[in-house]
């Protein structure tokens, strides 16, 4: 079969590099073209757009970056048209990606997303689109279940978070850094923007702690110049190792998005923040009002407030040294937080999810 796998985010290349090595697994013969980036490349098949191009997020961010989205939208049709794939999956970039199911069904081409878009926050409006244009949904989150059987998306199917055997996977191997102190790590995101935004207060607050070694989970997608005035005497930078570095970490402060799970499942105690153009948010809060009370996926999973999370104005030197202070020295609140992850863990239940949308979309064609 030929597939073509559209990733628009660094978490999105994660799950696609996981989920081509289940195809592969699954049909030998696969063709496999796709856009991603570094974890997708290295899996193999052939790649068009990186994610480096693509990952633009929020309503004024995407509005300013106008015409290169309009340019790889049309490109991407052009390219589907050529390679002519027995199946399109699209992974979550649910902005980008349903604009291109809805011209793709019109074309009589499968479609199939799996990381389902976050509709139950805000824009269900997008539910009647995704009934008809989608021939599968598969969708990562336990209590995203009552949502879909609520709204009548008989096409969306659970598969378990496939961050469950990503995490379960990995090894680790020798120290990162050479120090005899605790180890805290530093999550700022994977876009740009988010970096600009939440990078600066995390540093600031390293400087005040100089009895810890601080590590920056870099990227190197973004370069080492964009994060070398970052680095000070207590602050290093490692390259797309974040697995081995929460590995090691006594705590962690992290930009609100996939690695707040992973850090759970690593079970390191944390403080989650974002900070994003005041518009944008401004805007978003307008249209989800209080449909959800959590932004960090351990909180949403367990539906209750594990970790602090610290939000726009609350996103603040003093605020997260507080905070910060408490998840590293407080015994009963780390023991707490501990807890709440390994009732995450438990509702999410057993790995496997590449491995099953894999074979259900090879099987769909069989």
């Amino acid at each position: 079969m030929r597939y073509y796998i559209i990733a628009g985010e660094a978490s999105g290349d994660l799950h696609g590099a996981n989920l081509m090595r289940a195809i592969c697994k699954t049909d030998p013969e696969a063709e496999i073209r796709f856009w991603g980036g570094d974890a997708m490349k290295q899996v193999g098949g052939t790649q068009m757009r990186h994610i480096k191009d693509l990952a633009f997020m929020g309503i004024i961010e995407v509005v300013s970056h106008l015409d290169t989205v309009l340019g790889n939208i049309k490109f991407c049709k052009h390219d589907i048209e050529l390679f002519h794939p027995d199946a399109i999956i699209y992974i979550d970039y649910p902005g980008f990606n349903l604009k291109i199911a809805k011209w793709a069904h019109s074309k009589g081409y499968r479609n199939y997303h799996y990381i389902s878009p976050q509709i139950w926050a805000w824009k269900q409006g997008r539910l009647k689109a995704m009934r008809r244009d989608l021939d599968k949904l598969f969708y990562i989150l336990p209590f995203e279940k009552d949502y879909y059987a609520d709204n009548k998306l008989p096409q969306a199917e659970y598969v378990g978070h496939p961050l469950l055997d990503a995490v379960e996977k990995f090894q680790s191997s020798s120290p990162l850094v050479d120090t005899d102190k605790k180890i805290i790590a530093l999550l700022p995101g994977s876009r740009s923007h988010e970096l600009k935004k939440t990078l600066p207060t995390m540093v600031q607050l390293a400087e005040r702690h100089p009895e810890y070694q601080f590590v920056i989970a870099g990227m190197n997608l973004l370069g080492d110049a964009f994060y070398r005035p970052f680095i000070k005497d207590n602050i290093q930078v490692v390259y797309d190792k974040t697995y081995q570095l929460l590995s090691q970490s006594h705590a962690a402060v992290v930009c609100s998005g996939t690695a707040t799970l992973e850090t759970a499942l690593f079970g390191v105690p944390q403080v989650v923040c974002y900070s994003a153009n005041p518009l944008s948010i401004a805007m978003a809060r307008l249209l989800i009002g209080n449909k959800i009370k959590f932004i960090s996926l351990a909180n949403l999973i367990a539906d209750k407030g594990i970790v602090t999370e610290l939000i726009q104005n609350e996103f603040n030197l003093g605020r997260l040294e507080a905070e910060f202070a408490s998840i590293c020295t407080d015994d009963a609140l780390r023991q707490k937080i501990h807890e709440g992850y390994a009732e995450v863990r438990q509702i999410l239940g057993n790995g496997g999810a590449s491995l099953r949308v894999a074979q259900a979309i090879y099987q769909s064609r069989h």
